[in-house]
Formats: structure tokens, C-alpha cells, sequence
């Protein structure tokens, strides 16, 4: 028998008098778990009541559902990704500006 990880990715908000509910993710959080079919990028994601609002309003939760082995696998690509992570380069600091150079 498989057994499935949920993998909480945001939460969400119904909007006062309608039947929508409004969710935000971080983009990055949506690339990790998607996955191609024919060509064609998705995520698959469930959004569910809470049992009571958290201290933001908030009343939803997102998340997206794997099985152990899609778990180890996205686990194994994130660890491969981060060994050939470039270093980050620093900001070059801009030269203050001198008014000696001005032409009038």
C-alpha cells in the first residue's frame, strides 16, 4: 500500500459574499511539484477548509499530495540541483558621484 506526504505549498481566503476562494502560492513551491505530460507543464494541487481560521483570516489550506516514491524523487532532484548551484556573485557598489566633474 502506498502511503501519501502532503506537501503544504499556501493557504487561501474565501472572498466575502461569493463563492471563490482566493489562494497564493510562491511560484517556486508550483515548479517543484509540477510535472510534464506530452510537452505540457502542470500542477495538481487540493485546497481544503481548515478547521478553524489561522490568526490572518485565512481559512484554506494548499497543498499538494505525492506518494513516497514522487517524494524521494523530487528530494533527489532538489539535492542535484543544489550541488551545481552557482555561487551568487555581489552586487557591484556603485562609485559616489563627485561634483568636481560637472561642467558648469
Amino acid at each position: 500500500m502506498k502511503t501519501y506526504v502532503k506537501n503544504f505549498i499556501g493557504k487561501s481566503k474565501s472572498v466575502q459574499g461569493l463563492q471563490i476562494v482566493k489562494v497564493t502560492c510562491k511560484l517556486e513551491d508550483f515548479q517543484k511539484f509540477s510535472r510534464f505530460f506530452d510537452g505540457i507543464q502542470y500542477v495538481t494541487f487540493d485546497v481544503a477548509a481548515m478547521k478553524q481560521p489561522d490568526n490572518f483570516g485565512r481559512d484554506y489550506t494548499v497543498y499538494v499530495t505525492l506518494d513516497e516514491e514522487q517524494m524521494a524523487a523530487i528530494e533527489k532532484k532538489e539535492a542535484r540541483n543544489a550541488a551545481y548551484q552557482s555561487p551568487s556573485v555581489p552586487k557591484e557598489e556603485k562609485e559616489p558621484v563627485s561634483g568636481d566633474d560637472l561642467p558648469f
